[in-house]
């Protein structure tokens, strides 16, 4: 029986992500080092028999931040139509495979926004907190940032997204007979850290407040799926195999 399953890609390293600054709406570019580790994971989980099949791909969903974009990039899925944004590198040899899936740009998977926090490491934010009175603690699940989004503004959007998944890839498939020559039904988004474990939080019906117990680091995957067939028993996939044809 089908259980589609939505693929969570971290946009690759950048020296604000190894320094732990927030990096909301700067658009900071990936490394040399974060390039070439993201083209190690699409060679490593990108293929008709890797974790992620492209042509078991029914959308993809990018942030609008550059950094994303190209990691999607670096992925090379082999997209037939051209891509929604200009190419922001060198262009990748051939795939080897082809993916059908419309790539979209969507600000509803774009980073946190930090507002005063921006540019800046948990450390001197708590310091700068202390010294506005509001205490030597600070979680982002709970607080949110000042001048930025609150937990419910990034609950608000995540949830929005997750609906639209559900209602038009998910919905239409899930549980049926593979035998019955279904369309692709996976979604991969291609975004941020926090963005991204607020949205599998959200996926389990967690509110953010909880706060994460995992973590995704910079060019992680996560994958995201359903219990028993069952499109209301969504739940994290902590292991996922690769594909193997018969």
């Amino acid at each position: 029986m089908a259980t589609p399953r939505v693929f969570l890609v971290r946009h690759g390293e950048t020296e604000w992500s190894l320094n732990g600054r927030h990096t909301g709406v700067s658009d900071i570019p990936l490394t040399a080092n974060g390039e070439k580790r993201i083209k190690a994971t699409g060679r490593a989980l990108v293929g008709d028999d890797r974790l992620i099949v492209p042509k078991q791909l029914a959308h993809i969903y990018v942030s609008p931040r550059k950094r994303a974009q190209r990691t999607f990039e670096l992925l090379n899925f082999g997209i037939s139509d051209p891509l929604p944004w200009k190419v922001h590198g060198d262009k990748l040899s051939e795939a080897g495979h082809t993916c059908g899936a419309r790539v979209e740009v969507t600000q509803d998977i774009r980073e946190w926004d930090y507002g005063d926090y921006e540019g800046i490491t948990t450390p001197e934010i708590r310091e700068i907190r202390a010294k506005q009175g509001l205490g030597p603690k600070w979680d982002i699940w709970k607080d949110g940032c000042v001048g930025g989004e609150s937990p419910d503004d990034v609950t608000l959007r995540v949830d929005r997204l997750i609906q639209e998944i559900r209602e038009k890839w998910h919905g239409p498939v899930i549980g049926k007979s593979k035998s019955e020559n279904l369309p692709p039904s996976d979604v991969l988004i291609v975004a941020h850290g926090h963005i991204l474990r607020a949205f599998a939080m959200r996926w389990v019906q967690k509110t953010l407040q909880d706060g994460p117990a995992f973590l995704l680091e910079a060019g992680g995957v996560g994958t995201l799926s359903y219990e028993h067939h069952n499109i209301d028993e969504p739940a994290i996939l902590l292991g996922g195999a690769f594909v193997v044809s018969p």
